[in-house]
């Protein structure tokens, strides 16, 4: 697999790895498994999910996911990812996930990162992402507007979830 790297100097955006699970279990705190995960994680289960991640980058897949990193030893603070296809999506389009373990959140590192994501995102063919919020996650709203990401649509998923959509044209990042 190609290693992709991306850095805006201060924040570095690489994909995850096996050596990943310990840090990411450490750090997953009640809010990442009420937004993101769904369910407190495990080592199989995350194992599980990095080696899927790891085949959907070694087959160009819909799925990227990323670690975000900080620091000259690359400290694992959260994750990004991005499906070029899902639920509710149109051709074309991007979503994005992020989430921050609790004492790297409130510095603009989710911000930094989703700029990073939506570069490459622009870079693979994107022409719009999409973040999807629930209403009651006003952080995650605020990181998408930080971004440059507009409020769209308002929708809700198959199991009823309400989401508020964020979009931003990717088109002139791609320039």
């Amino acid at each position: 697999m190609h290693e992709v790297k991306l850095s805006d100097g201060i924040v570095t955006l690489s994909p995850l790895r096996l050596d990943d699970v310990e840090a990411h279990l450490t750090g997953e705190d009640e809010l990442l498994v009420r937004w993101l995960n769904g369910g407190p994680g495990t080592c199989e289960g995350v194992e599980a999910y990095i080696r899927h991640c790891r085949e959907q980058w070694d087959s160009a897949g819909p799925l990227r996911a990323f670690g975000i990193r900080v620091g000259a030893d690359d400290v694992l603070v959260g994750t990004i990812d991005l499906r070029f296809t899902g639920e509710g999506l149109s051709p074309g389009q991007v979503n994005v996930a992020y989430g921050l373990y609790p004492s790297w959140r409130g510095r603009g590192l989710a911000t930094r990162a989703v700029l990073l994501a939506t570069r490459y995102a622009a870079s693979e063919g994107g022409a719009e992402a999409v973040i999807q919020v629930e209403p009651a996650n006003p952080a995650s709203a605020a990181v998408a507007q930080r971004a440059g990401f507009t409020p769209g649509q308002q929708t809700h998923s198959k199991d009823g979830t309400h989401f508020d959509w964020y979009i931003r044209d990717l088109r002139a990042a791609a320039q």
